[in-house]
Order: structure tokens, then C-alpha cells, then sequence
């Protein structure tokens, strides 16, 4: 049987993890990095947000971390802020989306826990996209559900993500 440390908030948030670690409950818990797929969708996600920033009224991060919780912080592959989200070093406020691209080693359970983290901090937008599969889920506290439409989607905004075209970007640039 392995033990676990547990740690303070105060000294999670003290501290500096190369790469950086998600904190829940007490608990340090390392995420899964990915590789190269992974990182050519985060980036290419990022991209996309950032070039409409300024059309969509939105500010898109890479790994910022979300204190979704008194004692969980979630590090979010993407995140994109509101235009009157208050900029803290840790998010403390339910931004617009969170996103996740799978690595390998993203277990179904990880994820559906994380998401719920999400979901009880406030966010009303969760997507995780699969580079593996080629496939995009929209969240909700029952399921993940792929977009029918093909494109991911805030309603009422003009925020989308055609997900072929990303899936085929990354593809070439493998």
C-alpha cells in the first residue's frame, strides 16, 4: 500500500513544480503531460483563441492554474477568461471555457473528476478534445457528448471550433 503526503495549500501554492501539479485535497498530484499531438492541439488551440481575441472579446492561457475549490487547483490545458475576469496570478473566478486535450495516459475517471471540478466551480463551457481519436466532447454533469455539428460552440456568442479543421492541421504537421 502506498502513502501519500499531504501538503497545506499554502505551501502548494508556494511552491514551483517543473511541470506544474494539480493540488486536491491535500495532495500533489503530477498530471499527465502529453506529447507531441498533444501539444500541437494545445498550441493550435491557444492560437485560434488568441488571433479572435480581440473579435471575441476573450483572453485565451495556456497551463494557468484555477483554484476551482477551498482545496483543489486545476491546471487546464486551455483556458479562455471572460473580458471582465479579474486577472490573478490563480483564477479564482469561473472563466467563459476550460479545455483538455487527452493525453495517453488520461484515464476516463481522471477526467470525469476533473471535470466535475469545473462544473462545481462555475464553469458552464468544459471541452476535452482527443488527438488520438480525433474526436471532441462537450461536458456536462452527466456525460460527455461529441458536437453533432461537428464544431465546438459557446452559444450566443460567435465563439467556434471547427474540429476537422484542427484535427487536420495537427495531422499535417505530424
Amino acid at each position: 500500500m502506498s502513502s501519500t503526503t499531504l501538503i497545506s495549500v499554502q505551501e502548494y501554492i508556494a511552491t514551483s513544480y517543473r511541470p506544474d501539479c494539480d493540488y486536491v485535497d491535500g495532495e500533489v498530484r503530477e498530471r499527465n503531460l502529453g506529447e507531441l499531438e498533444h501539444a500541437l492541439l494545445q498550441g493550435m488551440i491557444f492560437a485560434w483563441f488568441w488571433a479572435r481575441r480581440k473579435e471575441w472579446n476573450i483572453v485565451p492561457v495556456v497551463e494557468l492554474r484555477a483554484q476551482v475549490s477551498p482545496t483543489r487547483f486545476r491546471i487546464p490545458d486551455v483556458t479562455v477568461l471572460r473580458p471582465d475576469q479579474p486577472r490573478e496570478p490563480i483564477i479564482t473566478v469561473p472563466p467563459l471555457i476550460l479545455i483538455e486535450v487527452l493525453s495517453k495516459d488520461d484515464s476516463l475517471r481522471s477526467m470525469r473528476e476533473r471535470v466535475d471540478d469545473y462544473f462545481n466551480f462555475g464553469v458552464q463551457h468544459v471541452w476535452i478534445l482527443d488527438p488520438a481519436t480525433r474526436r471532441a466532447y462537450v461536458c456536462s454533469r452527466t456525460g460527455f457528448q461529441e458536437p453533432q455539428t461537428g464544431e465546438l460552440v459557446v452559444p450566443g456568442t460567435p465563439i467556434r471550433l471547427v474540429l476537422n479543421d484542427f484535427f487536420d492541421q495537427a495531422a499535417q504537421a505530424l
